[in-house]
C-alpha cells in the first residue's frame, strides 16, 4: 500500500503547503496531491491556488515526494498546453509528477465560468481526445490528430517525458472505464463506491480497468494516543460526515488499510480531517505506514 496525502490548496499559504509536504515526505508518504478547481466546491468564498503552479512550487522545495492533482479538469486546459506543462513539471521535479485527469463533474463551476462542453457525455469525448493528444505528443514523433474538439497538424514535441508520466483517471461509469482501460496507469475509485461493491461485483468492475493499478481516496480522522476519540469523531462528522471518515488509532487504521490491501487497493489518497497537521502526519507514518511497510 502506498500512501499519498490529499491536501486541497485552499485556506493555506504556499509556505504552509511546503511545510506540510516536507512533513509528509519524512513521515513516509510517497506522494501528495491537491484538487483542481477555479473556486473551491461548496466553499466558493475561500481563497485557493492554481493546481499546476502549486505543484511546481512544492516540487521545488521537496526531494522525494511525488506530486499531482486528484484530478485536473480537462475542460480547463488545451491538451497541447497541458502536455507542455506536464513535461516541464516532470523534468523540473526529476520525474516526480503524475497526471491525474478527469472530465469534470462539478456542474456549478461549468455554469459560473462558462466551461464547455456543457453535457457530461460530450466531456468524455473531449477527455478521450485530450488523452490521445497527450500520448501522441509525448511520443516524440511527428503527430497529427483530427477530432471533434481539437486538431493537431504534424506537430513535433520536445523534450519527451523523462521516463513516462503516469496517468490517473478516476470514476466508475462505463465510458470512464473505457478510458481507464485504454490510457490509465492508475484507476482511482471513490471509497464510497468501493464499499458498495463486494466480492465478485468489485472484481468484475476492477477487471474493466485493464492493467491500471487501483487507488482510492479516503477521509481519515486519526486518534493519537491519549486523545479524546469522541471529540475527534464529532469534528470529523461535522466537517466531512458525507464522506464517512475512517476514525481510529494508529493500530486500528493499520488494520483498516491492511484490509484495503487485501481488496486489491495499491494506493490510498488520505485526506485528514485536521488538514494534514504535521504532528498527525508524523504519528500516522510511525503507527500506520511503517508497520504496513514492514509487513
Amino acid at each position: 500500500m502506498q500512501f499519498h496525502l490529499f491536501l486541497p490548496q485552499m485556506r493555506l499559504s504556499l509556505d504552509r503547503m511546503v511545510e506540510i509536504a516536507r512533513a509528509a515526505e519524512w513521515a513516509g508518504f510517497t506522494g501528495m496531491v491537491g484538487m483542481d478547481h477555479l473556486v473551491p466546491p461548496l466553499a466558493e468564498d475561500q481563497p485557493m491556488w492554481e493546481a499546476m503552479v502549486a505543484n511546481t512550487w512544492i516540487a521545488a522545495h521537496t526531494a522525494r515526494i511525488r506530486l499531482g492533482s486528484l484530478v485536473l479538469c480537462d475542460a480547463m486546459r488545451n491538451p497541447a498546453v497541458l502536455a507542455r506543462e506536464a513535461v516541464t513539471l516532470d523534468h523540473a521535479s526529476g520525474g516526480r509528477f503524475e497526471l491525474g485527469i478527469g472530465w469534470g463533474s462539478y456542474q456549478p463551476e461549468f455554469d459560473t465560468f462558462g466551461l464547455t462542453p456543457e453535457r457530461g457525455r460530450d466531456r468524455v469525448v473531449r477527455l478521450r481526445e485530450t488523452l490521445t493528444i497527450l500520448k501522441g505528443l509525448w511520443n516524440g514523433e511527428p503527430f497529427s490528430f483530427e477530432g471533434q474538439y481539437f486538431r493537431i497538424d504534424n506537430a513535433t514535441f520536445a523534450p519527451a517525458p523523462l521516463t513516462g508520466i503516469p496517468i490517473l483517471i478516476g470514476g466508475g461509469g462505463p465510458k470512464t472505464m473505457e478510458l481507464v482501460r485504454e490510457f490509465a496507469d492508475w484507476w482511482n475509485l471513490d471509497v464510497r463506491y468501493l464499499d458498495s461493491y463486494e466480492g465478485e461485483a468489485f472484481e468484475e468492475l476492477k477487471s474493466r480497468a485493464g492493467s491500471a493499478r487501483v487507488s482510492v481516496q479516503e477521509m481519515v480522522a486519526f486518534v493519537p494516543g491519549g486523545a479524546d476519540r469522541q471529540a475527534i469523531a464529532e469534528v470529523a462528522q461535522r466537517r466531512f460526515g458525507h464522506s464517512r471518515p475512517a476514525v481510529g488509532t494508529g493500530a486500528e487504521l493499520a488494520e483498516h488499510f491492511a484490509r484495503r490491501t487485501a481488496q486489491g487497493i495499491e494506493r490510498t489518497y488520505v485526506w485528514f480531517t485536521d488538514f494534514g497537521n504535521p504532528d498527525t502526519l508524523a504519528a500516522f507514518g510511525e503507527e500506520v505506514i511503517a508497520p504496513l511497510v514492514r509487513a
